[in-house]
């Protein structure tokens, strides 16, 4: 049976036999529909990459708020587009390797603090202008001004100088840190013309696909760049997003043929999605993580016993089972896992009434608490702050949950409402992430956490060299975020997208959801 099939299937790829033909044949053998697809796909990628067509996502987490400029981007459908249009210096492998993309290699000093790139000649912007050393570094200089807003100042920050010299670019780090080509991945530094300094929502970058449609939380769209300068990506003809915000429409979406792909699939359904022919659930562990994030320097919460009472009251094993459906790992209010290199283990918090009770009541707080929640913030939020509502009552505290409208929740809600629900990608290693969301001056510090002891720490661990003082710190850090900062995190989640029976290509990417954020660029029509 198993030679039949492989035969059947490679027919199906080079056009002898219909998609339709080959489930029939494969059903009347007995061969599920999923194993069906999944073989198609394993034969479709050894045939190659087949070029034309369209492929479409549907996706959670666009907003008539969102911008092309790339300092803005702060969730997953501004993001997931700029993957497409445009590029950095570097880009992350699936296997968390830094490899090379606009920058074609580089080097560093002994001691780490200089880094030189050496920049791509003959790579041309949707614009026809040749991307240039001027370019990157006007770049770099916009994300690092604090006028930008940048999502990666915070990054920035350690940056002392950047310079042009011939083809390459030149930093010079205040302190040496051996993660900088790391750091470079950061989606918010993709490379403009003249940085963005003129139109930073302009929308031309040096991506396989140049921007069509611009229709902020309804609708984006793009078509393939002629000269694009590489061949492992921009297999489709065009590419589209559609923001379908509701987790039943977008399902029903993928079902119906309207679009080839959806993220954030539900945990509570994957098992019914698996079930439905065409349908394969792609879903892979990395170290994105849903959080509650409460402001340190805001009343109540600028109290550490209260923040530890809501610490204690959440009970996180509930929570993965009933929320994610197993679809992940317990947190334990850090932003880091296992996933991480020089990860340390920390004891696990647990849930328990009773110390939530003892640090509530020597925080000397009374009546509720409001938690802020939306469907966007991740998949099942809203229950997930129902439970934690529940939970915390059998320690004496009440949460009041207030269920806010999708579009506008990152831009009204997140990082400026003092408790809510949020979610994060995670980041390559521990210093971006910590630097992204934890360092003082970092503009999405998004609970206020500004320690002097815990920058200092963050630039101690940066120019250490040594693998295991390196960890030591890194745990360190994550002992003073767990006892004192103002992260609570109930889970770690696999990253769960859907795909239909007319996509090619996909390979797990824990870096982020939809192949780390590259689907449409690397995936293909398959006939």
């Amino acid at each position: 049976m198993s030679n039949e099939l492989e035969f059947l299937s490679h027919r199906v790829v080079v056009g002898k036999m219909s998609r339709r033909d080959f489930l029939g044949r494969a059903a009347a053998l007995g061969v599920t529909a999923t194993f069906a697809n999944s073989l198609l796909g394993t034969a479709a990628f050894a045939a190659g990459p087949q070029k034309g067509g369209v492929l479409k996502a549907g996706m959670v987490g666009g907003a008539a708020t969102d911008s092309l400029d790339p300092a803005s981007w702060s969730s997953q459908v501004p993001y997931f587009f700029g993957r497409q249009w445009s590029e950095q210096l570097v880009q992350l492998s699936a296997d968390g390797e830094v490899k090379p993309a606009l920058a074609e290699e580089w080097g560093a000093s002994d001691d780490a603090k200089i880094w030189t790139f050496k920049i791509r000649k003959g790579v041309q912007f949707h614009n026809g202008k040749e991307m240039t050393p001027a370019d990157v570094l006007a770049t770099m200089e916009r994300h690092s001004d604090e006028k930008s807003k940048s999502g990666a100042l915070g990054i920035m920050g350690g940056i002392d100088t950047v310079k042009v010299d011939g083809q390459n670019v030149v930093f010079t780090l205040k302190e040496p840190n051996a993660d900088l080509p790391y750091l470079l991945d950061d989606y918010h530094l993709m490379i403009q013309p003249n940085g963005g300094k003129d139109k930073p929502d302009e929308g031309i970058g040096t991506g396989p696909y140049k921007i069509t449609v611009n229709e902020a939380g309804v609708r984006l769209g793009g078509e393939k760049f002629a000269n694009y300068w590489r061949d492992d990506r921009g297999f489709a003809d065009q590419i589209e997003i559609i923001i379908i915000n509701d987790a039943t429409a977008r399902t029903s979406a993928l079902q119906g043929g309207q679009v080839d792909m959806i993220n954030r699939v539900e945990p509570k359904i994957v098992e019914l999605i698996k079930r439905v022919p065409g349908v394969t659930i792609q879903n892979v562990a990395g170290r994105g993580h849903y959080v509650f994030i409460a402001h340190c320097n805001t009343a109540p919460f600028d109290n550490n016993d209260l923040r530890l009472a809501l610490k204690f009251a959440l009970d996180r094993e509930e929570m993965l089972q009933k929320i994610l459906m197993g679809y992940g790992s317990v947190g334990n209010d850090t932003p880091i896992n296992k996933a991480y290199p020089l990860f340390a283990e920390i004891e696990q918090r647990k849930f328990d009434p009773e110390k939530a009770a003892f640090h509530y009541k020597k925080s000397g707080h009374s009546g509720s608490v409001l938690l802020r929640t939306s469907d966007v913030a991740f998949p099942g939020a809203v229950d997930a702050a129902q439970l934690y509502q529940q939970s915390a009552a059998k320690a004496g505290i009440t949460i009041e949950v207030k269920r806010e409208p999708g579009d506008g929740y990152w831009s009204e809600v997140w990082n400026k409402q003092p408790f809510s629900a949020s979610y994060w990608g995670g980041r390559p290693t521990q210093d971006q992430m910590y630097t992204t969301a934890y360092y003082s001056k970092a503009d999405w510090n998004d609970t206020r956490f500004m320690r002097e002891d815990f920058d200092k720490l963050l630039f101690q661990a940066r120019s250490e060299l040594d693998k295991e003082k390196r960890t030591a710190i890194y745990k360190s850090m994550g002992e003073m975020v767990r006892d004192e900062g103002g992260v609570i995190t109930p889970m770690f989640n696999d990253f769960i997208d859907a795909t239909s029976a007319k996509v090619g290509g996909w390979s797990p990417d824990g870096n982020q959801e939809m192949m780390g954020g590259y689907a449409l660029s690397k995936c293909w029509v398959q006939a």
